[in-house]
């Protein structure tokens, strides 16, 4: 019966989040030249989201970042890979129109220079291919039947260029103790929380010495 209620309750979270961003995102706004001119395939972006889970990562990770994606050029426009209920690809107009306060920042792999462009472009969209349309995973776990936000982004540089940005460290290892944060664990997991499972949080990406940025708005 649990288990059942726990499957609903994180359907209706699912949903809710949908929705909102539906709401959010609408047309977007054409990005400046200057901005198109600085970005390339692979790099990847962050920024800050609302509601009670953006809240809750914020506070367990110390950091404002909540979530990240990949860029990819589509055309004339540029797109964002991310994992948010389904993994799809978002205009970054859109993007960076859903996030709180329209402040992202786009880093770059430091070695990304010594590698083709259309090289590590067909890496990472190779590695992510088998990813594209799985549901968001609200319990943020490490396997792959469903998937969070910085977890496709380190996957997809773990398994196409064969780069490792951050170590995974344990649920455990996460500030844990905010009144908001247990609220949050206490409706994903009820008594049990996976305080052991390894996890990537977009502030260890953002982080990570093997990045550097390239643009921040």
């Amino acid at each position: 019966m649990r288990k059942r209620s726990l499957l609903l309750l994180n359907l209706i979270l699912v949903a809710g989040t949908a929705l909102g961003i539906r709401a959010l995102t609408g047309s977007g706004s054409p990005l400046p030249k200057q901005t198109n001119d600085l970005l390339r395939d692979g790099d990847i972006v962050f920024q800050k989201t609302g509601g009670e889970q953006g809240r809750a990562v914020q506070l367990a990770t110390n950091s404002p970042w909540t979530h990240v994606g990949i860029l990819f050029r589509d055309g004339d426009r540029w797109m964002v890979y991310e994992a948010v209920g389904p993994v799809c690809r978002t205009p970054l107009d859109e993007w960076v129109a859903r996030g709180t306060d329209g402040h992202w920042v786009a880093k770059r792999w430091v070695d990304a220079e010594k590698m083709d462009t259309g090289a590590l472009r067909k890496k990472l969209m190779a590695a992510g291919k088998r990813f594209n349309g799985l549901p968001y995973d609200l319990e943020f776990r490490w396997g792959d039947e469903r998937i969070y936000c910085s977890e496709l982004v380190w996957k997809m540089y773990a398994e196409g260029p064969g780069v490792e940005l951050c170590h995974p460290k344990p649920m455990r290892d996460h500030a844990l103790g905010s009144p908001t944060v247990q609220e949050v664990m206490r409706k994903r997991y009820g008594a049990g929380p996976p305080l052991d499972e390894p996890m990537i949080a977009p502030s260890a990406l953002f982080d990570c010495p093997l990045l550097r940025t390239v643009a921040e708005y």
